[in-house]
Formats: structure tokens, C-alpha cells, sequence
């Protein structure tokens, strides 16, 4: 009694892959580079993007989740105290260790004011605080940072110490940093809102964030600075325009005006150059669909699932969606139940499935409404539609 056709539903904007961009690609003096779109994970600019290298203080964004991931497990507290023992505090010499919160030793410090080191101050005395505090060691804490990475996705990277202090086994990729930023702010938004904070006074000692992009207008709000000799200098940053967020990652710039220049140059391409677009929304009404041998005569079929795509900002080609489903239904019919599926159809030819869902239960009609239907059905056939 059913039978599948298929008709045109609507005309949507197309999303493409980077290199199908008619937009005007841009150049960077650093060695990698990546630039997505938050919302739809879109690759918009990559440069040596898989390749693995030093991570600097970019991957003290890890650290701060896998303290965060503490705190959600109740196992630590913002208001903890934790102790600084002498490792820690020989982080403190930025002979030694390079950037520093200047904690005391034997002192004890909260765990809010350590996160405030870590994020503003870039503290690897404040790192390893926290690690310690957390998993009894150093190298105890860099087991969880790669476990954490393994779940992320961070396929293409390993951790070796809390600090991202210069090491052979302490790598990443512009693309598995900018999955873990894109992490951090998903799953915890309000303690995102630290890494927005421009400066943090410790110990008597006043130490301004280091990213420059918190100090344009473009919206920004993170996420974290790296700086070895080994690695150059580097930047995870993330910034919010209107409904879009947008995520750079760069390394192995030659100096801070340099990663200034190329980070808000690569933020601000990624930011005009493109536009976020709903093509479909969950639950959107695709069309009223006949049922027979039930109570009701027809049930709408509607969207499983929202469709975002990021396009070219002045792009005017269309994709195609198409709708197939069964027709006519047969009750009963349960609402949530898959009666057929939206083709998303792009110019490259990419394609994209989303189920149709009936929005409503439909019972059956009862025995001799159904009988008297199906009757009429062996006399005439089933009715076009």
C-alpha cells in the first residue's frame, strides 16, 4: 500500500570544503595555522594544520580542563587549598621556568586564585600546583591530561608535563588545539569567562593577560598564549560576532608583534569572510502526509535534526534538499517514528541525510472504519497523492 516519491522542499545555501571557497585565501607568516567555525566545525583556513609541534603554554588549556573536570567530579574545590612545594615554587624563577605567578614555598593558595595564575599569568609554578594537588605528581597529572586529550579527540598529540614547558613527548597540532579550546568553552562555559580577564594581581605583583586579541575590538574573549624558543610564539584565540564564534589557532611565529599581527589578520578573515546558516531546524514541519486506516487522515512529517551550514558571506549558490517519505502512511503511527529522510544535496556534491519524523500519534480507526476503507481500497486502489 506505500510507496516512496521524493519532491524538491527548499533551496538552501551551499557549504563547502576550504579549498572550494571562491573567497581569497590568505596568507600567514606562521608555520601553522588553522581557522573553524565554532558552531558548525567547519575548516575555513588551514596551513600544516596535522603537523605536530611544540605546544608551549597553549596546552595549559588541557590542564585547566582536567582541573575543571575535577571540580564537576566534587573530588576539588575552587575555595581548596593547596599547598606549594618546592618544585613548584623553583617555577618561580623565571630563570628557571619562564613564566610564573611568584607563589611562595610552603605557602598554601586557593584553587580559584591558581586557575587565575594559570590562565592569566600563564603560571607554571601555578600548573604545577594544581597537578600535584590533584594527582600527587607531575607526571602522575600528565597521565590524565593525555587520557582527557584521548577523549577530546586530540588524536595527534601527547602530554608529557603540566606546563608545556619544551619536551620531545609534549606535542600537539593546530587542529587538536583548536578541538580542545572548542572543548573548553562547550562544556564549560562560565569558567571560560576567566580566560577573558585581562589582568590578575598576586603576591603584590600585577601580570596582564598576554593575548593580544582580548585588547581589539573583535569581539574575543580567549583563549591562551604559548611562547618556548623551541616552539616560537603561538596562540590559541577564539572570538564572538553577532551568532558566530570563531576559533584561530597559529604557531611558530617569530615574535609577539608578529602573532599579534596574524592572529587578529587570520580572526578577522574568518569572521567577514563567512556567515553562519540554518537550513533546517529540529522539529521544522516539512509537510502533512495522508494516513489511512486511521483515526486522523493526515500527520505532519517534520525535521529530526537542525541543519547549520557556514557559507561564504556572499555566496549565492543553492543547494537542493529533497524529500522522500512513505506515502500514504498506515496507522497506527507513533510520533518519533521514521517515515522517510531529507537528501541535502550540495553544488561539490557532498550530501547529507536527516531523518523525517512523524510529529503525532495516530491511532487506528476503529474495526469497521477500517473495514469499510479497505474495502473501498480493493475496489479502487490506493488513492494518488
Amino acid at each position: 500500500m506505500n510507496r516512496f516519491y521524493a519532491r524538491f522542499v527548499v533551496a538552501a545555501l551551499l557549504l563547502f570544503p576550504c579549498g572550494a571557497y571562491a573567497q581569497a585565501i590568505p596568507e600567514t607568516a606562521a608555520k601553522n595555522a588553522i581557522v573553524i567555525d565554532y558552531d558548525t566545525g567547519t575548516v575555513l583556513f588551514e596551513k600544516n594544520a596535522d603537523e605536530r609541534v611544540p605546544t608551549a603554554s597553549m596546552s595549559k588549556v588541557l590542564t585547566t580542563i582536567v582541573v575543571y573536570d575535577a571540580i564537576k567530579a566534587g573530588t576539588l574545590k575552587m575555595d581548596t587549598m593547596l599547598p606549594v612545594s618546592e618544585k613548584a615554587w623553583r617555577e618561580s624563577d623565571p630563570d628557571v621556568g619562564g613564566s610564573t605567578m611568584f607563589l611562595d614555598i610552603n605557602s598554601s593558595v586557593k584553587v580559584e586564585d591558581l586557575l587565575r595564575g594559570v590562565v592569566i599569568q600563564s603560571g607554571n609554578d601555578a600548573c604545577i600546583v594544581l597537578a600535584e594537588g590533584i594527582a600527587g605528581s607531575e607526571a602522575n597529572f600528565a597521565e590524565l591530561l593525555n587520557e582527557k586529550a584521548a577523549e577530546i579527540g586530540m588524536t595527534n598529540s601527547h602530554f608529557a608535563n603540566a606546563t608545556g614547558l619544551d619536551d620531545p613527548n609534549h606535542y600537539s597540532t593546530s587542529r587538536d588545539l583548536a578541538l580542545m579550546g572548542a572543548y573548553l568553552i562547550h562544556h564549560y562555559p562560565e569558567d571560560y569567562k576567566l580566560y577573558a580577564q585581562k589582568e590578575f594581581v598576586y603576591n603584590n605583583i600585577r601580570q596582564g593577560n598576554r593575548n593580544p586579541l582580548l585588547y581589539k575590538d573583535i569581539g574575543a574573549d580567549g583563549v591562551k598564549t604559548g611562547h618556548t624558543s623551541v616552539a616560537g610564539f603561538g596562540l590559541i584565540g577564539s572570538a564572538a560576532t553577532g551568532d558566530r564564534r570563531v576559533v584561530v589557532v597559529i604557531n611558530g611565529t617569530k615574535s609577539m608583534q608578529e602573532r599579534s599581527d596574524e592572529a587578529v589578520k587570520l580572526m578577522q578573515w574568518g569572521q567577514t569572510s563567512f556567515k553562519n546558516m540554518t537550513l533546517l531546524k529540529k522539529g521544522q514541519v516539512i509537510d502533512k502526509v495522508p494516513v489511512v486506516l486511521g483515526a486522523a487522515r493526515d500527520v505532519n512529517i517534520v525535521a529530526a535534526d537542525s541543519m547549520i551550514s557556514t557559507v561564504p558571506a556572499f555566496t549565492k549558490t543553492p543547494a537542493q534538499i529533497t524529500a522522500s517519505y512513505k506515502v500514504p502512511l498506515v496507522a497506527p503511527v507513533r510520533a518519533g517514528d521514521k517515515v522517510g529522510s531529507l537528501l541535502v544535496t550540495l553544488t561539490n556534491g557532498q550530501t547529507s541525510e536527516i531523518p523525517l519524523l512523524s510529529e503525532s500519534d495516530v491511532a487506528e480507526a476503529s474495526f469497521f472504519a477500517r473495514i469499510s476503507e479497505k474495502l473501498m481500497i480493493m475496489l479502487v486502489g490506493v488513492p494518488k497523492y
